[in-house]
């Protein structure tokens, strides 16, 4: 059985993670960010000494590595057997390397099918830049959360983050497996405009007209 998936795509520091953690805890729905996946990884590549940009070694490192998901407390934790990654998947090193990891086509392959069999455990709230393109092209729940440049750098600089916005934009959106997009039957949200509170009720708000009371819809 496949539970229903909510995609909220966006680019960096558009406010997504913040209204997804919301959505899922309202609705007790399983928070997974899909980003943190390939920050764990990108974490992995330089903790072995990789070059980034080097398709061969992460191939390889792909090819030896046990990294998996696990869902703990309503949200993933991310593993390298036993260990968990979270932690190190902030660090401004990551910032700076994870637009190049993740345009691996091996690697989005791997962790595209990692992301729909958690579809199988749990109704889920799904973020991050292909979700409603890719992932789970298949739900009735799509959204593209976006903002200003400026209020994006702004949240960055709030995190304490070191990070090139417009260079990964750029990145994120050429790449040629599965470019971020927004999806033509997405709603688009502005997060410079609306706070997060008020994004996440317009998702439940729909989603529970939709969807039939449930377990795990409250």
């Amino acid at each position: 059985m496949l539970h229903p998936v909510i995609c909220i795509d966006g680019p960096a520091a558009s406010g997504k993670s913040t209204v997804a953690r919301l959505v899922a805890h309202d609705l007790n729905f399983v928070y997974v960010d899909t980003g943190a996946m390939y920050r764990a990884f990108t974490f992995l590549t330089l903790e072995a000494g990789h070059d980034p940009t080097s398709r061969a070694r992460i191939k390889q490192l792909l090819e030896k590595v046990d990294f998996h998901a696990d869902i703990r407390d309503g949200e993933i934790a991310l593993c390298e057997g036993k260990r968990d990654l979270t932690p190190h998947i902030r660090l401004p090193e990551i910032n700076a390397a994870v637009s190049h990891v993740s345009t691996l086509p091996e690697l989005r392959e791997y962790l595209v099918n990692l992301q729909r069999k958690l579809r199988l455990i749990a109704p889920l709230v799904m973020e991050g830049r292909d979700i409603g393109t890719v992932v789970c092209s298949d739900s009735p729940f799509k959204y593209f959360i976006d903002a200003c440049p400026t209020v994006r750098a702004e949240r960055r600089r709030k995190q304490g983050q070191e990070d090139n916005l417009a260079a990964r934009d750029k990145i994120d959106s050429s790449r040629s497996a599965a470019p971020l997009v927004r999806a033509a039957d997405a709603t688009l949200l502005d997060s410079g405009k609306h706070d997060a509170r008020a994004l996440a009720d317009r998702i439940i708000t729909e989603v529970r007209s939709r969807l039939q009371p449930g377990p795990s819809l409250p």
